[in-house]
């Protein structure tokens, strides 16, 4: 194949959708992965014809994950250019209320979905010139989140995983990024909140959160696979953020209690 190629977990809709179409758009032949099928044809449908290969994929199930990739790898001629581990989920509150079965899913997809992810596509990857892992983090990687602890625990492990991957990965022609975005206007904010007549969306925004808009990833994931940067930060929120932790830690400490106040109840 000649076209360059992405494979892509979560692209059945928000980041994953969106950073699918962006490629798309740049030329790249694309293998979209999800367990909505029915979301993964929809995201095929604002793709032209020929360009994209579908395959059903729940990241925690390594059986399915050769699978996916053995018929990608049939799709391209043995070609990967950039796997983009996208696929996450978010649930918030206090840790001691929260459900053993959401913690344990959770850390299974976020985190333990990536490593699988990098495992089962490594061979292609390798055998790719200049290929990338692009991992999904977010700016909850930056600083750990009240309410959102494990999510955000998870996003650190990602982050750090991320790092040690593109030194571990350069005698094999591999660059390792993440994408490190703040709260991003996607299906998982637009739900009602449990007692409230708000979406999550509203919520983030009545305590000051900013909500960036999903058009915004897709020229994010570009920089990031085709930089010199190892985490690529995504909206003002997440910038500043970073530049905070690095520089003024002692300040974001105090700024961060009560900051996340409502977030919780948006992901509940």
């Amino acid at each position: 194949m000649d076209r360059k190629t992405i494979f892509v977990t979560g692209a059945a809709s928000g980041l994953g959708r969106e950073v699918s179409r962006y490629f798309a758009e740049k030329g790249y032949f694309v293998g979209l992965t999800d367990v909505n099928m029915d979301g993964v044809a929809e995201t095929a449908s604002m793709i032209a014809d020929g360009q994209t290969s579908q395959h059903a994929l729940d990241v925690t199930n390594r059986a399915q994950w050769a699978e996916a990739v053995a018929e990608f790898g049939k799709a391209t001629d043995g070609r990967m250019d950039v796997l983009f581990n996208n696929a996450g989920i978010g649930a918030g509150g206090p840790i001691q209320e929260m459900d053993d079965k959401d913690i344990d899913l959770m850390i299974a997809i976020n985190f333990t979905g990536v490593i699988t992810g990098v495992r089962a596509c490594f061979d292609m990857l390798k055998g790719t010139p200049d290929s990338c892992v692009l991992n999904t983090a977010s700016a909850a990687g930056i600083y750990g989140a009240a309410g959102l602890s494990v999510y955000s625990a998870t996003k650190f492990a990602v982050r750090g995983l991320t790092e040690a991957h593109d030194i571990e990965f350069q005698e094999h022609d591999i660059k390792s990024r993440s994408l490190m975005p703040g709260f991003i206007d996607t299906n998982i904010l637009s739900n009602v909140t449990e007692g409230s007549n708000m979406t999550g969306k509203e919520v983030l925004q009545s305590v000051g959160q900013e909500v960036s808009p999903v058009e915004i990833i897709g020229p994010a994931a570009w920089e990031a696979v085709h930089g010199n940067k190892v985490h690529t930060t995504v909206n003002k929120t997440a910038k500043e953020l970073a530049f905070a932790a690095r520089w003024f830690p002692g300040r974001l400490r105090k700024q961060m209690h009560g900051l996340t106040a409502g977030i919780d109840k948006s992901l509940g």
